[in-house]
C-alpha cells in the first residue's frame, strides 16, 4: 500500500455517511467494492466507484457539489465523474432497476450494462462501516469486460478468488 491513499477511507466514509444520511443507497463498484469486502484495505484507491439510482443523481450531484466537487468527465444522469480540488474523485454509476431487480447502467458510449440483482447483495466494512457493494462474483463479471486490465485489477480478483473461491475468467489471471 502506498504511503498517502489518493483517496482515504476516512473521506469515502464521509461520502458514505453523506449520501446515505440523505437516504440514498449506494453500493460501492471497482476497487474499494473489492477491499470493502475483503474487509481491508489492500492498496491505495484514486477514486471510488459508487453505483446508485438514477432516480437519485441529482440530489448526490447536488450534495457532493455543496462540499466543492465538480464534474470532471461524463455527463450525468448515468455515468460521470465528480472531482474536487484536493484530488478525490467519485465515479457514479447510476442504474435503474428492472421488474427482476436487475441494475440497467448506460455507459458513456451508449451500451446499456446489465449488473445481475444478486450483484446487490455483497456486504463489505471500510474501517470499521459496514457497507454495501457488488458481490465477489459480479465485480469479477465486471472487471472480465469492458476494459483492459492491469496490475492492480489482477491482484484485486487474485483476493477475491483466494478469499471467496470465485472462478477467474482466463484473461483475468495475471
Amino acid at each position: 500500500m502506498n504511503k498517502s491513499p489518493m483517496m482515504p477511507p476516512e473521506a469515502l466514509v464521509e461520502i458514505l455517511d453523506l449520501l446515505e444520511s440523505e437516504s440514498i443507497d449506494v453500493w460501492l463498484d471497482g476497487g474499494w467494492g473489492v477491499d470493502a469486502l475483503l474487509h481491508m484495505q489492500t492498496r491505495s484507491h484514486s477514486d471510488v466507484d459508487i453505483i446508485v439510482r438514477v432516480a437519485d443523481v441529482s440530489l448526490v450531484q447536488s450534495l457532493l457539489e455543496e462540499r466543492g466537487f465538480t464534474i470532471k468527465e461524463g455527463t450525468p444522469s448515468y455515468s460521470f465523474v465528480l472531482a474536487n480540488d484536493t484530488g478525490l474523485e467519485v465515479d457514479i454509476h447510476a442504474v435503474r432497476f428492472d421488474e427482476e431487480g436487475n441494475g440497467i447502467y448506460r455507459m458513456q458510449n451508449g451500451d446499456d450494462w446489465i449488473y445481475p440483482q444478486d450483484g446487490f447483495l455483497g456486504k463489505g466494512k471500510v474501517s470499521d462501516r459496514e457497507v454495501s457493494c457488488l458481490s465477489a462474483p459480479i465485480q469479477v463479471l465486471c472487471h472480465a469486460h469492458g476494459y483492459t486490465p492491469v496490475q492492480k485489477d489482477f491482484d484485486d480478483m487474485k483476493k477475491l478468488e483466494e478469499k471467496f473461491g470465485v472462478e477467474l475468467p482466463p484473461h483475468l489471471i495475471g
